[in-house]
């Protein structure tokens, strides 16, 4: 049996694929860093976190509402036109923010409303390289996007705060434009991979399946699992600050984030049969049933030990809310799709920062976990009103049936099921 880290490798050994991913990946490091730099800067200038947290939100904001009409542009006109206008606006509304030329909301706005969408941009090419016999591969390539993601978020913030304390807080905003700017660059100079672009009449079509309810229940999904992270996130910080030991909050962050690693790495690697809808609402269900005992558990240990039961059910999630996002609309609006997606997600974590904080404040920690478990039972129910249209709503495309990871020993019994072609050296897909 293949390894995970031979699936993977020959996931990237498709034609093209290394040299989007990767700079993608690189840039997403810098989207990681943006916010919390933003946080540190602020903070150095007006010594006020409410000031930063202000600026921070209203580039939170922006984001949200830009991301999705970024991605409509995309679709209509393609990567290459798009990114490069997108990045040079990025860079002036960073330069503004660096130099205080105009007030520090106004600047953090149009730093939120520049950032390029490069997760969706790689998603959409994914989708594009992997057609046909090869969309069996989708969920790995998502499964790979998502642990991009989970890597970015890991190392971005934590690099920041290494510049800051070390005396230059405004650092971490030039180094993460700076990885935005170049990952950005190098993603557009991709040509090659870059998904083609359909006329005005299919685009008008495609549009409609944005309103279609398979489609907005991945939206309304992304958003309960937003309110998901941002209720654990205040009751976290508040269950240590609670017990006196507000470093133990650290800690706890890593026992999530770690096994969300892990159990991304695992699912995208593993060859998985049946409806991924199902298995939605199955990675929903124990979600919820995972955290539930954060509402009345007291000891550290097992607080760590259940955070990292929940961390397990999160990518599985996040994989299949691509999948399914993929294969609910036409190619000519993924990538405003994609982003929707990720719009919602934001929406949710900082509704959801507000709710839990009035919750914490009027009933302690447990009851902040309680607004968690909340999201995740809301995202149970919904995941399962779509296995009631499942048979009536095929997907579009074989990748969501997800039949799995390439295997490598298919691949010498039949070369067309594996993303590399048979000649001796990757081909790039017609």
């Amino acid at each position: 049996m293949p390894s995970a880290s031979t699936n993977y490798r020959l996931l990237l050994r498709t034609s093209g694929a290394a040299a989007f991913f990767l700079p993608a990946a690189v840039g997403r490091v810098g989207i990681a860093m943006t916010g919390i730099g933003i946080v540190w800067l602020v903070h150095s200038r007006t010594g006020s976190y409410a000031a930063a947290g202000l600026v921070t939100g209203g580039f939170a904001v922006a984001d949200a509402v830009a991301g999705p009409q970024i991605g409509r542009l995309v679709d209509r006109f393609g990567q290459t036109q798009v990114l490069p206008c997108a990045l040079g606006a990025h860079a002036g509304a960073v330069a503004l923010l660096l130099t205080g030329a105009v007030p520090d909301l106004v600047a953090g706005v149009l730093v939120g409303a520049t950032l390029p969408q490069l997760g969706a941009l790689s998603a959409a090419r994914w989708s594009a390289l992997l057609s046909g016999e090869r969309a069996a591969a989708l969920p790995t390539a998502f499964a790979l996007e998502a642990l991009a993601n989970g890597v970015s978020y890991l190392a971005g913030p934590a690099l920041v705060g290494v510049l800051g304390a070390a005396g230059h807080p405004g650092a971490g905003v030039l180094l993460a434009a700076a990885l935005v700017l170049g990952g950005g660059l190098a993603l557009a100079a991709q040509r090659r991979t870059v998904p083609p672009l359909t006329g005005r009449a299919e685009r008008r079509n495609a549009g409609r399946a944005l309103l279609r309810a398979a489609f907005l229940r991945q939206v309304g999904l992304g958003l309960g699992l937003g309110v998901f992270f941002g209720a654990m996130q205040v009751s976290i910080s508040a269950y240590a600050v609670g017990r006196g030991t507000p470093d133990m909050a650290a800690l706890l962050y890593s026992a999530s984030n770690c096994t969300n690693l892990v159990g991304g790495w695992a699912y995208g690697a593993g060859r998985h049969g049946g409806s991924p809808r199902r298995r939605q609402a199955a990675a929903a269900a124990c979600l919820a049933l995972a955290a539930l005992p954060l509402t009345f558990l007291d000891a550290p240990l097992a607080v760590g030990a259940t955070l990292a039961l929940t961390g397990l059910a999160v990518p599985v999630l996040l994989i299949l809310a691509s999948v399914l996002t993929e294969s609910a609309v036409p190619p000519a609006v993924l990538t405003q799709a994609f982003t929707w997606g990720n719009s919602a997600s934001a929406a949710g974590i900082a509704g959801a920062a507000a709710l839990a904080g009035r919750v914490v404040d009027a009933g302690g920690a447990h009851a902040g976990f309680g607004v968690a478990v909340g999201a995740a039972s809301a995202m149970t129910v919904l995941a399962l009103s779509g296995l009631r249209g499942s048979s009536t709503n095929a997907p579009k495309r074989s990748a969501s049936t997800e039949t799995a990871a390439p295997n490598p020993a298919d691949a010498r019994r039949d070369p067309s099921t594996s993303p590399r072609a048979p000649s001796p050296r990757p081909t790039e897909r017609p």
